[in-house]
């Protein structure tokens, strides 16, 4: 018994040193990253010039500035967003390798069941950086004149709302619109959200719960008409347009947020170093500007307020999709 227990002693003595070495060595790593000239791939798993692209180029450009290190935005579009994602999964857990991520990640846990990665044990959070809210547009000649009437209408009339495709976040709004209203709005997928813009201004579509960049202009124009916007304050881009809460349905906050992750194993040391210069960034004057005049609402936060949030969107969106029987092609 008392050997036992001078090698649980023993043990407990040579450990502790070795914890101590373990904490200081990622301390040192962190303050060594990134290593000058080192160049960061910051995987964009959509299409250049998109909203996700376009913020992410704009917090490249000013990592790159900030840190004696290059930040290179690599790309890589295609399988519902998921081909990018599980690169950087896959990547090197050197803090090397970042991933822009958005809404359509948390809900393509539920979407994509057999990925080939596990978006909240594979990938780490970073930082979150901005949102861009739904807006809910008609078409100008349309009857509907407020939010209040489409809720009604929809619940009376046969109507049908164009999408992105299908599980993207006009679908995903729609479908949280239907179940509040208890309303059987037809969805009508299409092949990105300009032809759906194009068709609802044509008439061929009754509405559109759009992404905010994706109609902003139309809106500005008179080409279409805004009823509500699905943000928990109005946008100062069109400050006579209300909220939903302002419009009779507060539970119909959307926003297509933007983020930031990294291979699961990179060190907490590293992230938090990452996620604070990330959110530094984001609170800059300019980037807000710049942030705002896209159509975004900066709504920084760090990897330990970001992770919950994300928890939260993965759980709220199973519960849409699930709800609604939404599927992918």
């Amino acid at each position: 018994m008392q050997r036992r227990k001078m090698l649980k002693a023993a043990s407990a003595l040579g450990w502790a040193p070795l914890a101590g070495w373990s904490r200081s060595a990622a301390a040192a790593d962190a303050l060594d990253y990134p290593k000058a000239g080192a160049t960061l791939r910051y995987v964009v798993p959509f299409a250049p010039g998109g909203l996700t692209d376009v913020m992410a180029r704009l917090v490249a450009q000013q990592l790159t500035d900030r840190w004696k290190a290059t930040v290179v935005v690599d790309n890589r579009p295609g399988g519902g967003a998921q081909i990018g994602a599980d690169a950087v999964a896959k990547a090197a857990p050197d803090g090397n390798t970042l991933l822009a991520i958005t809404l359509t990640h948390a809900a393509n846990v539920t979407l994509f069941p057999k990925a080939p990665f596990d978006l909240m044990k594979d990938l780490k959070p970073v930082a979150l950086m901005a949102g861009s809210p739904m807006l809910v547009v008609v078409p100008t000649g349309s009857p509907v004149k407020t939010f209040g009437e489409l809720m009604a209408k929809a619940k009376t009339d046969k109507l049908n709302a164009g999408s992105s495709g299908n599980g993207t976040p006009p679908h995903l709004t729609l479908a949280l619109f239907n179940d509040l209203d208890k309303s059987a709005i037809q969805h009508v997928p299409y092949k990105g959200g300009a032809p759906s813009i194009t068709d609802l201004m044509g008439g061929q579509l009754d509405v559109i719960f759009s992404n905010f960049p994706e109609s902003i202009a139309q809106v500005k124009s008179g080409k279409l008409r805004a009823l509500a916007i699905a943000s928990g304050a109005r946008h100062p881009m069109l400050p006579d347009v209300p909220t939903t809460a302002e419009a009779g349905m507060p539970q119909l906050l959307v926003e297509n947020w933007t983020g930031m992750m990294v291979p699961a194993g990179v060190g907490d040391a590293i992230v938090h170093k990452l996620g604070d210069e990330v959110v530094k960034i984001m609170t800059l004057p300019d980037v807000k500007e710049r942030a705002t005049a896209l159509g975004f609402r900066v709504d920084a936060r760090g990897p330990d307020q970001f992770a919950p949030f994300l928890r939260d969107e993965v759980a709220r969106w199973a519960k849409v999709i699930q709800a609604a029987h939404i599927t992918v092609d």
